[in-house]
């Protein structure tokens, strides 16, 4: 049990805290792992939800700071992984830093990567078939239906390196998002250390794999629905397609993740830290 204190713990802290909880999760019951995989499917879902409620009307209010109230909208996605509990892919690209310790092998790594990364898509689409059936994207006369194909048709029109980089770019974010929260002891602290890199990373237009495994989806469907393409009759759909979101997006922008949450962030810190 850690010492009683009220300090933050110190960034060396932090990287052995991350490496014991790597150790953790990468020896954890894969069953159990992958029912919190679904979880933190459905809770970064729900970020993606508030978010396209919260922008869809952005009348009267400038671009940047409607993209900051969307940004701040979105972190309820990660606060729920992090204060209830889940496994998050993204997130879990910092067990590369037990890996290179050698307290985890790379079956382990790769294992656990593969189980989340599967239970995450499925929560994510769990959420979305409920929110279809819920009738949420008529609101506002199917203004939200408009905005989801307006997403989803924006992602996919990205090229390979600009989803890949900003796929790198997200992630750097979001594992020092995760990161900031092991310095915390309160609930408190944890949520003040999502709110602004998480906010930033949206707000900036980067890539997170597991919410386009959300978004894209989302678009697809409401794809099918003719009374939301009359109101998007402007926007050219024919990159949205599921080739076009498994290759052209899902695919560049997970290994932009990879590398950016493995590499610049569990790397980086592990040879600070940790190196013997």
């Amino acid at each position: 049990m850690d010492h009683f204190s009220v300090d933050a713990y110190s960034p060396k802290e932090i990287a052995a805290r991350i490496e014991n909880v790597g150790i953790s999760k990468s020896t954890s019951e894969p069953l159990r792992v992958f029912a919190l995989a679904i979880l933190a499917g459905a809770f970064i879902a729900f970020g993606a939800v508030f978010y396209t409620l919260v922008i869809h009307d952005s009348s009267g209010v400038s671009a940047g700071l409607m993209r900051f109230i969307g940004g701040l909208s979105f972190c309820l996605g990660l606060i729920l992984v992090v204060v209830a509990g889940a496994e998050l892919f993204t997130g879990n690209n910092l067990i590369v830093m037990a890996y290179v310790d050698g307290k985890v092998n790379l079956k382990q790594l790769l294992g656990n990567w593969t189980i989340v990364f599967i239970g995450n898509f499925i929560g994510a689409i769990g959420i979305l078939l409920l929110i279809y059936l819920s009738g949420h994207w008529q609101i506002g006369g199917g203004a939200v239906g408009a905005k989801v194909l307006a997403i989803a048709n924006a992602k996919v029109n990205l090229s390979w390196m600009e989803a890949f980089t900003r796929g790198i770019l997200c992630n750097i974010l979001v594992c020092l998002a995760v990161w900031l929260c092991f310095a915390g002891r309160t609930v408190v602290d944890k949520v003040l250390a999502i709110l602004f890199p998480i906010t930033a990373f949206v707000a900036m237009g980067f890539e997170h794999s597991v919410a386009n495994m959300y978004f894209i989806p989302a678009g697809l469907l409401a794809k099918q629905q003719p009374e939301l393409l009359q109101l998007v009759g402007h926007l050219n759909l024919d990159n949205l397609t599921i080739t076009s979101f498994l290759f052209d997006n899902l695919l560049p922008v997970t290994l932009g993740n990879i590398i950016g949450g493995s590499v610049f962030v569990g790397l980086f810190y592990w040879f600070i830290y940790l190196r013997d």
